[in-house]
């Protein structure tokens, strides 16, 4: 990004919100597992999920998701209550919520065996 014009010099999407911090854990031939903090607008920035995923929140939140077409939706997550998704998803990925929001990521890249 240009530090004068504040517009992308790839050409890519202006980048308006703050973004996520994504830390991984651990990154093997098998899993890959990022923890994700969003403080209050945060976002993850477009991205399309290649493998398998499940999430399971640290803390109770709001996500508000922007979907390929200008769709949105929100979800409701609670601390502990983990949930799965198949690859090929695309979203933005946006704190809604007035409190920081966390949440592990595991990608299943491969079983063993």
């Amino acid at each position: 990004m240009s530090a004068t014009s504040g517009l992308p010099q790839d050409g890519g999407p202006l980048r308006c919100r703050e973004p996520a911090t994504g830390t991984v854990q651990l990154d093997n031939e098998h899993v890959k597992v990022t923890r994700w903090d969003f403080n209050p607008g945060a976002e993850t920035g477009w991205h399309r999920h290649g493998w398998l995923y499940v999430v399971v929140p640290v803390t109770d939140g709001t996500l508000l998701l922007e979907l390929p077409g200008g769709e949105t939706m929100t979800a409701e997550l609670k601390a502990g209550q983990s949930y799965s998704r198949n690859a090929g998803a695309e979203h933005n990925v946006v704190n809604a919520g007035s409190a920081p929001l966390s949440f592990v990521e595991t990608e299943l890249k491969s079983l063993p065996g």
